[in-house]
């Protein structure tokens, strides 16, 4: 046996800086959003909540860019899909189905925004608004703040790949360009916007786009948490040298309807869909765990079991729950010096 030979193959995720035990975390936090989705999916079946945005299909990316940032200074500006990379970052099962509920300890906003609207603040996690993409020149303002006062933290906004054609993407990618800001910018491309599939709705591809903002374009896989945990890893050590903005293109696909509201197969085949599953991120990776020798079917069994504890512990929780008051739905709507208002 030559020298090559006699030496252990490093694994993949040793190569880009992960511990087995990191490794294995991220599968369970991409299972966990899958589980969490699913079950709030039957919730809206079984008429317990109103209504859900599902993100089912797009968790790889989520919880691996959730990993490769640093989630103790780090500023994370999520859209309305991104359960996994909320969990990723701190946020629990139990907050989330709060927010599901629309109860009054629901820490995103106190039962008062559709699900969805993540905000969390010792978690840095900033509350986006209802109209897409006005997180993108909110992320770039944090950004500003990080190089105005020297210090060393990165903002992360996502969106899909529909709201990039809105005018606050462009100008927040424009600004943070010109100054040279620490933002890294993923576009999650599940490949519709709603009901309109991508061929329709972009000319060209959206990574290219960053070469006209004067920063670098980087598509990736985003069914490989590897490769986006490598990608969106360097783009922040790359802002951190005060090299600037990063825009990340992850290539996915939405494997549930738009929302609730929606019936899917009305604009796209079962056949399209089924095709698409195959190239699902979590069963490619729990098999490339697997094959490194890290992981096995018997812990699958057993993680999936575990899960599922944690979450009929939260929906029984979020379910009984007291809804906000009429006092606390008004609270910081209004000041104190407005007629009716509330301080």
């Amino acid at each position: 046996m030559n020298e090559m030979e006699s030496k252990p193959r490093m694994s993949r995720h040793h190569e880009i800086g992960l511990t087995d035990d990191q490794a294995i975390e991220m599968y369970r936090t991409m299972l966990l959003a899958r589980r969490f989705d699913e079950r709030v999916l039957l919730l809206q079946r079984a008429g317990k909540i109103n209504f859900h945005v599902s993100g089912i299909g797009q968790e790889a990316a989520q919880v691996a860019a959730g990993f490769a940032l640093d989630r103790n200074v780090d500023y994370f500006l999520p859209y309305y899909r991104d359960y996994g990379l909320v969990l990723s970052v701190g946020m629990t099962v139990r907050e989330l189905m709060l927010s599901v509920f629309a109860k009054a300890e629901d820490p995103n906003s106190g039962g008062r925004q559709m699900p969805g609207h993540f905000g969390h603040k010792r978690l840095r996690i900033v509350t986006g608004s209802s109209p897409v993409t006005t997180q993108v020149p909110h992320a770039v303002g944090i950004a500003l703040a990080a190089k105005m006062k020297g210090e060393q933290f990165v903002s992360f906004v996502t969106f899909g790949e529909g709201s990039s054609n809105q005018g606050d993407f462009h100008e927040g990618c424009n600004f943070a360009g010109v100054h040279k800001l620490p933002v890294i910018i993923m576009c999650e491309n599940n490949q519709y916007a709603i009901s309109v599939p991508i061929h329709k709705q972009i000319g060209g591809r959206i990574v290219d786009r960053a070469a006209g903002y004067g920063f670098p374009g980087v598509r990736v896989d985003g069914n490989d948490p590897l490769e986006v945990y490598r990608v969106v890893k360097e783009a922040r050590e790359r802002a951190l040298r005060g090299e600037g903005p990063t825009l990340i293109e992850a290539m996915m696909y939405r494997l549930s309807p738009h929302s609730t509201s929606d019936n899917d197969l009305a604009y796209r085949s079962k056949e399209e869909v089924d095709e698409n599953r195959a190239k699902d991120g979590i069963p490619k990776y729990k098999q490339y765990l697997i094959d490194a020798g890290i992981w096995s079917e018997e812990q699958d069994v057993q993680l999936n079991a575990d899960l599922k504890v944690i979450i009929d512990d939260a929906t029984s929780y979020g379910d009984k729950a007291p809804f906000p008051t009429p006092e606390s739905t008004l609270l910081h709507v209004y000041d104190g010096d407005s007629e009716g208002g509330r301080a």
